[in-house]
């Protein structure tokens, strides 16, 4: 263990992975025989990976003798090292979720050249080692003698030493090929055959499914306008003898049909066409409004009721089946309305003036089409309302998925810059489990906490002390410190990220790095001497440039770590073992300018350096009996021209010279160095997210796939961050797979558990349907008001289901209604609990649904069953009798049957079985009593508008056959929009759904990645980086003006500390370690020390701060006022560790005790480091309270003169322990505060 001078650390590592990948010896086939020429390829590709395995073997056992050898070998065991644990880099994103595809390079395969052999004899064959007469060569593989002489050459057209040749007798090879070229011909032509067919049915699926998924509305849409077309075509000539007179609508009817064919086809292969949606939509309500007119006029008598329905399906079509927008589908339904009353309105008084109750049938006619606009408005508005607000809830939640990924990844790459991934991972895992716990309740405290240490073997450890740095800090302001910091810092990064080196801590001027870790490194020794040679080098030139007494004094060391974290908060990746101190000694014994290594470390070096004898025990007593050495740079330079030169560059017009700390500036500045967390700031287009279904807001689908060609971007962007370690992100969630959530038939969710929370979930908005169908309701009555006889059976049926109906709706709107619960009375609670009830009650809500349907339904037809009229065609009745019945009545039924059947659509949340038993019971209902049970009406009613027997009507007249086509159509037409309706929802509450979970895990990522960062930098320093959105171009540096610093160190650990096999090389006293700087962590959980800040530990010091944060403006008061705070709050925290270490003491029975220094003043707190970023305070407060610790006293809190006038003044006592000797203080006077304080004030 290292001593207790803070200037460097202590023991570390974690257990040896796999070491570097073998050669490739051979690769190794089955034993399968094989009937074609790529077997020999296949041979001749592992021949070749065994001749360049063999080569690179070769490579790998070369000596190095100079500094560029050691670099390609270096590159070349790092290439290793990657390739070895590509596998549990692997394992690692598995476990991860990294969204990316591994950049894993391809099998090396040697290229190959088919040519006559040299002796140019016909009837040949070569065949790779081992392979004769087609028996198995040492591979298992067996080999069929190809016609030919053929020669397998490598890539650098070299004949294969190996391949031997076979004679074949040309017979044999004649049969042979024979044999073989009839059946691969039979092969590929039923191959050939088989893939077009497959082909083809793909190439026509996808064509298909693009274009139901661009265009969703328009394909129902023609298919049904297909329907009615074959449907007429088929009726009018096997009803009716004479076509002549139907050619007319054969005509026009066989134009839409092909025109809606030739869309249909087109549409798959026309990416414009599916572009004009709306223009689709236009032109085939065009042709069914040409095709009405057609049919109104055409056929027969013009009635009243002429082709109502039809127009009934064209002003619903616009709403529903057809995709147009509101203002457009109001003008289109309106105006096939208005046409429709226009042209009956005009065109029958003049060619039937004498016609019965006109009026009354046109305002029946009114009422039919306002009812039919009114429910496809109502269908209309809700998908658009449905619609805008699944696009406003994508658009905010890719908005604030965006601003969180970017949050998480910034959040991440702090992370990862700071720990390695391993170390990463298992602290966010155990965090995850830790809240985890508290959310089930559960409390399995364990005995001893969580220790995030493993042991590494064959490691190097670097020590480098900038010699001169104390003078040179000494003219220089903090702010100046911390940048000059910076950039030799970062220049020393980035060395060490060259030569394979990791940077372990920042000490003062104090920078020490290791070799081999997280992964091993077979070169690891040549590394840390080289980039000690480097950083020599640089600060040389820096000297020569800035004429600055600087030097470098490097120490180096090779053996076995123990790596990993300790504590709760403020993590920092460290090394421990006596190894570790063994370098740190190496340093403070070496020489100025020279690399001092150890003798275990020349053992590793392979003669790559030359050395001579370094005489560290002369300079330092705890290296007697070892043989140290100094290493001898092989490219050391002459720097006279280059010293004159910079000192001339560095004179200002002949002038004086700048100070130091402006000419090191100055000459950093071309370093070019990396700030700290530089890559947090890079542009946005590189972020990634979790795929979700977001990517075509207008079409939602429910099938999930990962996205991984986006994952591209992240390699750049993380490459220069990852250097300590393998992976990109810390997702414990995997990639999820493409899988399919709906069944396509039945629309059921696969996921059971899914299905009953969509079946139970809320409905919002049932009072709005149950208001539509309301009125629907309404217009019926009135219709069959104003065509039906006044009867009593009318009055007793409405008289009794419209306040059942009203009741209904009033019950279901009460819950919806704004009211405070605390003025209404308590029946009115209960009805508004029941109203509530039916949202949340899927039981109750599809009962009361059914219900008002049921009612509906059956009131469409009721009435008509008490109309006289069934024995119409027999010979009693004449013409007045049969006026007397007002039979026009029977298609007015009909029409009211058509838009109860509408009732069911504007249920848009019920279930889609439910609809579609209800419209199967109401469509077998209505034609039965249609075409069977009152088909006589029908009959009377042609007969009565068709007296002549020569005079008969066409069939587009008939109103019991057409009765027949409009309750299939619109059947079909409800059953489309109920699938249509039911799909919405599904996916709208899936996305909803999915929304929600992804909210939640991205939440919890960033509640964990938070506690991970809290435990690596200060709240406001994390802030300081992450959330940015323009670049960072300043480093964090903070002047804090009242500071009180603590160093608390247990001196005795040294002794306590041993590597033995009984207690894994030191792991256990590691562990100890670790129980002891836990315990102080959770100290800081208490809000007494809420202004207290772990800095970092030491080895066995612990470092804190209070008063780092810059204080809110109600917390602002007077500079004496936020002093004495700090250091109450320092010196009770103080008190509070040794306390706690005594209880420790008593469980553990040992008796280790505290030695505490603190002072007060202003300090500069700032992040320093290039590729690992480190958070740190400096200044003379900082050193003084570290000099009061390392010369203090066992159980004793020492603070200076100034420091001990605050404290009495506060209440606490103090002793006067003396003036003693403080290392670059000189002579100061001390005192000891005693652990009771005698008051408070």
């Amino acid at each position: 263990m290292q001593d207790d001078s803070h200037d460097s650390l202590e023991m570390g590592g974690i257990p040896k992975r796999a070491g570097p990948t073998e050669p490739l010896n051979g690769c190794h086939g089955g034993g399968n025989s094989i009937d074609n020429l790529s077997t020999l390829s296949d041979l001749r590709d592992a021949k070749n990976v065994d001749n360049f395995s063999q080569k690179r073997g070769d490579v790998n056992q070369t000596n190095y003798n100079n500094h560029e050898g050691i670099r390609k070998d270096n590159n070349s065991a790092k290439k290793e090292s990657e390739r070895m644990t590509e596998h549990h880099v692997k394992q690692d994103a598995a476990e991860l979720g990294i969204a990316r595809i591994e950049s894993i390079p391809k099998p090396l395969k040697a290229c190959t050249v088919f040519r006559e052999t040299p002796s140019g004899v016909k009837g040949q064959s070569v065949e790779p080692h081992g392979v004769k007469n087609g028996n198995l060569n040492h591979h298992g593989t067996n080999h069929v003698p190809v016609p030919g002489s053929i020669s397998i050459v490598n890539s650098m057209g070299e004949s294969s030493e190996d391949s031997r040749a076979v004679s074949a007798t040309a017979g044999e090879t004649r049969e042979l090929e024979d044999t073989l070229a009839s059946r691969g011909w039979r092969r590929r032509r039923r191959g050939g055959v088989a893939e077009r067919v497959l082909g083809c049915y793909r190439g026509v699926r996808q064509a298909l499914l693009r274009c139901l998924e661009e265009t969703p509305i328009v394909v129902p849409g023609l298919v049904l306008t297909m329907m009615f077309c074959v449907t007429i075509i088929i009726i009018i000539p096997t009803t009716e003898k004479n076509l002549s007179a139907h050619v007319g609508e054969l005509a026009v009817v066989c134009v839409v049909l092909c025109l809606c064919v030739s869309l249909l086809v087109f549409l798959p292969c026309l990416p414009t066409l599916r572009r004009c949606e709306q223009m689709l939509a236009l032109f085939i309500w065009s042709a069914l409004f040409i095709t009405a007119i057609v049919f109104i006029f055409t056929g027969g008598v013009i009635t009243t009721w002429e082709q109502v329905a039809f127009f009934l399906f064209l002003s619903l079509s616009v709403y529903t089946i057809l995709p147009l927008t509101l203002s457009w589908a109001l003008i289109f339904g309106i105006g096939a309305s208005v046409c429709h009353i226009i042209i009956i309105s005009v065109y029958v008084p003049i060619t039937r003036p004498g016609t019965r109750d006109l009026a009354v049938q046109l305002v029946a006619n009114a009422v039919l089409f306002v009812c039919v606009n009114c429910v496809g408005f109502f269908h209309l508005w809700l998908s658009e309302c449905a619609c805008r607000k699944t696009t406003k809830s994508r658009e905010t939640f890719s908005c604030t998925r965006f601003k969180r990924a970017k949050q998480k990844r910034d959040q991440e790459h702090l992370l990862l810059s700071v720990l390695p991934l391993y170390i990463a991972k298992e602290l966010k895992e155990e965090i995850v489990k830790r809240l985890s716990d508290k959310c089930t309740g559960a409390d399995n405290k364990p005995n001893f906490h969580s220790l995030y240490i493993k042991q590494h073997k064959d490691v190097s450890i670097l020590y480098a002390d900038i010699v001169g740095f104390t003078n040179l800090a000494s003219s220089c302001t903090p702010e100046e410190i911390v940048a000059v910091l910076n950039k030799l810092f970062g220049k020393f990064d980035e060395i060490a990220k060259k030569n394979g080196c990791l940077r372990i801590k920042i000490l003062g001027d104090c920078y020490y790095c290791v070799s081999g870790l997280p992964d091993s490194i077979p070169h690891h020794a040549r590394n840390c001497v080289q980039m000690g040679l480097d950083m020599c080098t640089a600060i040389n030139k820096l000297r020569e440039a800035t004429e600055v007494d600087l030097n470098m004094r490097v120490g180096v060391h090779s053996g076995n770590v123990l790596c990993g974290v300790i504590g709760s908060l403020k993590w920092q990746y460290d090394v421990w073992s006596n190894n570790v101190t063994l370098a740190n000694r190496m340093e403070s014994a070496g020489v100025p300018g020279r690399v001092h290594i150890t003798e275990e470390t020349l053992g590793h070096l392979g003669g790559a350096y030359q050395v001579e004898e370094g005489n560290g025990a002369s300079r330092d007593s705890a290296l007697q009996g070892r043989k140290t050495y100094l290493v001898i740079d092989p490219h050391k330079q002459d720097s006279t021209s280059t010293k004159s030169k910079a000192s001339n560059a560095l004179m200002v017009s002949g002038k004086i010279k700048l100070r130091a700390s402006v000419r090191m500036s100055q000459y950093l500045q071309s370093w070019h160095s990396v700030k700290p967390f530089s890559v947090l700031h890079q542009p946005e287009s590189s972020i990634t997210g979790t795929p979700t279904p977001l990517s075509n807001p207008g079409q939602p689908q429910l099938v999930t796939e990962p996205i991984s060609r986006q994952t591209s971007c992240k390699e750049s962007r993380t490459a220069g961050v990852l250097e300590n370690g393998s992976a990109e992100t810390l997702d414990i969630d995997a990639t999820e797979q493409k899988t399919t959530k709906l069944n396509w038939l039945t629309l059921l969710f696969y996921d059971i558990k899914t299905e009953k929370q969509y079946s139970f979930s809320e409905v919002q908005g049932i009072h709005q349907s149950l208001a539509c169908l309301a009125f629907i309701f309404i217009a019926v009555f009135v219709v069959q008001m104003l065509t039906s006889e006044k009867n009593l059976p009318l009055a007793v049926s409405y008289g009794v289901t419209f306040p059942v109906q009203l009741m209904i709706l009033l019950v279901v709107s009460t819950g919806f209604l704004k009211q405070s619960n605390s003025k209404i009375s308590s029946s009115a609670r209960l009805v508004s609990s029941l109203s509530r009830g039916v949202a949340t009650m899927a039981v109750l809500r599809l009962l009361l649904v059914f219900t008002c349907l049921l009612i509906t339904l059956l009131m469409a037809f009721l009435n008509l069953v008490f109309l006289p009229g069934d024995n119409c065609l027999n010979s009693s009745y004449n013409a007045s009798a049969l006026d007397n019945m007002n039979l026009y009545t029977v298609p007015y039924y009909l029409y009211c049957c058509l838009v109860a059947m509408l009732g069911v659509v504007v249920f848009v949340r019920m279930c889609f079985s439910a609809k579609l038993f209800l419209l199967t019971l109401a469509v077998v209902v209505y034609l039965a009593l249609f075409l069977y049970v009152y088909a006589p009406r029908s009959d009377c009613l042609m007969l009565q508008l068709y007296p002549n027997s020569s005079s008969k009507p066409g069939i587009l007249k008939n109103p019991k056959i057409m009765s027949g086509i409009w309750l299939a159509m619109f059947y079909f037409t409800s059953l489309i929009l109920a699938r249509q309706d039911e799909l919405a929802c599904r996916v709208e509450f899936f996305l909803e759904k999915c929304f929600q979970k992804e909210h939640d895990d991205m939440e919890t990522t960033e509640n964990v990645n938070r506690l991970l960062l809290q435990n690596l930098l200060p709240i406001h320093v994390t802030n300081f980086f992450i959330g940015k959105d323009v670049p960072n171009q300043d480093l964090y540096s903070q002047l804090c003006e009242s500071v009180c610093v603590m160093f608390a160190s247990v001196p005795e650990f040294k002794d306590f500390y041993t590597e033995s096999s009984l207690n894994g090389d030191g792991l256990e006293c590691l562990r100890f370690l670790n129980e002891i700087i836990t315990d102080f962590d959770e100290l800081l959980s208490k809000p007494k020390f809420n202004v207290v800040e772990k800095i970092k530990t030491i080895g066995t010091t612990y470092m804190a701060a209070a008063g780092l944060t810059i204080p809110t403006i109600r917390e602002e008061r007077k500079d004496s006022d936020v002093s004495k705070n700090n250091i109450r709050s320092m010196v009770d925290f103080a008190i509070a560790l040794m306390g706690r270490l005594d209880n420790i003491n008593r469980h553990s029975f040992n008796n280790f005790r505290l030695r505490i220094g603190l002072n007060h003043g202003p300090v500069i707190a700032g992040v320093i480091g290039a590729h690992k970023p480190q958070y740190d305070i400096w200044g003379n407060t900082v050193n003084v309270a570290s000099r009061m610790d390392t010369t203090g006293i066992l159980d004793k809190i020492q603070v200076p003169e100034e420091t001990a006038q605050v404290v009495e003044s506060m209440g606490y006592a103090v002793t006067k322990r003396g003036v003693i000797h403080v290392k670059g203080k000189g002579e100061l006077a001390t005192y000891f505060i005693n652990t009771e304080p005698t008051q408070h004030s």
